[in-house]
C-alpha cells in the first residue's frame, strides 16, 4: 500500500510559504510545421514553451497575504515536492522554479473546512527527476 508523505510546497529561498491542496498545470509547446516548393510538411520551428499553473492553498495564517504580497511585488518563487519519509513518491523531486503569479482569487468563507484561495502562475524553469 503506498505511503503519501510528500505534500507540494511554495518556496520563497528556503522558507516555505505554504502547502498546496491542488495543482493543475497546463503546458504549451507550439511547433510551426514549414513547407517548401516540393512537398508539404517537410520540417518544423520549435517555438518557446509557456507553462502556467493554478495553485489552491489554505486560505489559514499568513499564506494568502505573503502570495499577494508575491504577486505585487512580481517576486518569483518555487514549488518543490516535500518528501517527509518514504521513498515511494513518483517523483524523486520536482520543481517549477521561477514562478510568479499571475492573478489570484480567494475563496468564500465555508461554514465546514479551510477555506481555499486559488492562483493562477507561470514557471519560467521546469525541472522533473523520476
Amino acid at each position: 500500500m503506498a505511503d503519501w508523505n510528500t505534500r507540494l510546497e511554495v518556496k520563497l529561498g528556503d522558507k516555505t510559504i505554504t502547502p498546496i491542496s491542488n495543482l493543475q498545470t497546463t503546458f504549451n509547446v507550439p511547433h510551426t510545421v514549414i513547407h517548401s516548393l516540393e512537398a508539404d510538411g517537410t520540417g518544423y520551428v520549435r517555438q518557446p514553451f509557456t507553462f502556467t499553473f493554478t495553485m489552491t492553498v489554505p486560505a489559514v495564517a499568513e499564506a494568502v497575504a505573503d502570495l499577494t504580497e508575491l504577486a505585487v511585488n512580481g517576486t518569483e518563487f518555487s514549488v518543490n515536492v516535500a518528501e517527509k519519509v518514504g521513498t515511494d513518491w513518483s517523483f524523486k523531486s520536482i520543481k517549477f522554479a521561477r514562478c510568479v503569479v499571475t492573478s489570484g482569487s480567494p475563496s468564500n468563507i465555508t461554514v465546514d473546512g479551510v477555506p481555499q484561495a486559488n492562483f493562477s502562475c507561470m514557471a519560467l524553469t521546469v525541472t522533473v527527476e523520476d
